[in-house]
């Protein structure tokens, strides 16, 4: 197996190269915040349907707000190397552009606890962008998600981190 140079800073590779699960046992606990967005970007009468929840498969805002939430609380059994958690506090906030003919997603997943939830933040609007284009595909197929991004983080050992710009 590869050697990895002795200053290498990917956590989840030991000095070999092999894949591990990062030890937090020895961190504090600290009360630990992320914050992440997504945008969904869709075609006038795609974006009007969820506006006026005229939508037949339900209130597409709602559904996309409960499957973020979900999918934060699940992020430790879709990406193979996060810690399972128990997360105080998921919110889903939308932001609509109808110039843009957009819908903006905002998380912001809050924890007490040895480790960070920005995977959990990401995870959350990804799904959540996920859910608008299932209930809205047979209106615009042609819906693009983008922009996923951490917009900042608080807590832990290498404190707050915000994003500069998108």
């Amino acid at each position: 197996m590869k050697q990895m140079p002795e200053n290498h800073s990917l956590t989840h590779l030991d000095k070999q190269g092999a894949v591990r699960m990062v030890d937090v046992s020895n961190k504090p606990i600290t009360t630990r915040t992320a914050i992440a967005q997504c945008v969904v970007r869709m075609s006038p009468d795609a974006f009007q349907i969820i506006m006026q929840d005229t939508g037949k498969k339900g209130n597409v805002i709602e559904t996309a707000r409960i499957a973020g939430i979900m999918a934060a609380k699940k992020t430790s059994e879709l990406i193979p190397l996060c810690h399972p958690l128990t997360l105080t506090q998921v919110q889903i906030d939308f932001f609509p552009s109808k110039d843009n003919q957009s819908i903006s997603i905002q998380s912001m997943v809050k924890i007490d606890a040895k480790t960070g939830v920005e995977m959990e933040a990401m995870t959350a609007v990804s799904v959540a962008a996920l859910t608008i284009y299932d209930m809205c595909k047979a209106v615009d197929k042609s819906m693009v998600i983008t922009d996923i991004c951490l917009l900042k983080k608080t807590g832990g050992k290498s404190g707050v981190y915000q994003r500069e710009s998108i």
